[in-house]
């Protein structure tokens, strides 16, 4: 009689237990040193973020140091860049979000003259690694640590622009005053469109190669319908700061002190000059 096959046991198109085990067990190295590969290009991926968003473009010396020389503006450097007016207190402030990967102290030449013609004071936050999108929220702090300023408006330049507006579609009506977005534009979710509260004023350059004056027309329908849209005949991207020639920016067609003027004819259409007249 011929010996009964036990249905346990392994058949020739069914490989024994021990033979599993050994093929599993020399799959273990080989995923192990896969993960290994991975997560060592993850962290080389993560330093060199780091160190790229670490490389801030900084503010022009001259510039900067003409703006702190100012009579008629008081800038404190800091964490926090503050600039006032010299002779009184402001009823107003502005929250004012870098470009990406560009200091916050190259902002205070273009501001300086702004806060001196409108009676405003200006708070530029240091952002997580240079990056407004992981500081979204700054303007929280800010606020509530100034409680003296009875109107806040916030603002920013680029994706600095992008973030404060995505963070001011999160805040309840009424809690903030307007607006004011540099070569910038709205994100989709902040739902501005259909606010009736706000104040906007979006400053576009002809010659800004980052944030075309397409790019901004193409997203005006997400500002509430009586934003006012100002673009500044020759303009560029890197004007909006003082920090010098920016990549993939266009030559600009005016000066520096040009640009800077302009931006004080349109703040103060919009917030006002020091007589108070808007």
């Amino acid at each position: 009689m011929a010996a009964r096959r036990d249905a346990a046991g392994p058949t020739a198109d069914q490989p024994g237990e021990a033979a599993v085990a050994g093929r599993r067990a020399r799959s273990r190295p080989r995923l192990r040193r896969v993960l290994l590969v991975l997560a060592g290009l993850l962290a080389v991926a993560t330093v060199a973020f780091v160190v790229w968003a670490s490389l801030a473009r900084p503010a022009e010396p001259a510039a900067l140091q003409a703006a702190i020389d100012d009579p008629a503006v008081e800038v404190s450097l800091g964490p926090v860049v503050e600039l006032r007016p010299a002779d009184g207190e402001p009823a107003r402030g502005v929250v004012f979000y870098p470009g990406a990967r560009v200091h916050r102290e190259a902002y205070v030449a273009t501001w300086a003259p702004i806060v001196a013609a409108t009676d405003t004071l200006v708070l530029i936050p240091r952002m997580p690694l240079n990056l407004a999108f992981f500081g979204r929220s700054r303007a929280d702090g800010l606020i509530d640590d100034t409680p003296d300023v009875e109107e806040w408006w916030v603002g920013g330049h680029s994706l600095g622009g992008a973030m404060a507006a995505s963070w001011l579609g999160g805040q309840e009506p009424g809690q903030v005053e307007g607006l004011v977005l540099w070569a910038s534009f709205s994100t989709g979710g902040a739902g501005l469109e259909d606010r009736e509260d706000l104040t906007v004023l979006s400053v576009a350059g002809s010659r800004d190669g980052l944030a075309t004056p397409d790019d901004i027309a193409e997203r005006r329908e997400l500002l509430p319908a009586d934003a006012r849209m100002v673009e500044i005949e020759g303009m560029n991207h890197a004007q909006f700061g003082a920090y010098g020639p920016q990549g993939r920016d266009l030559t600009p067609e005016i000066s520096d002190d040009a640009a800077r003027s302009a931006l004080i004819d349109a703040h103060v259409a919009i917030l006002g000059g020091r007589d108070g007249d808007l």
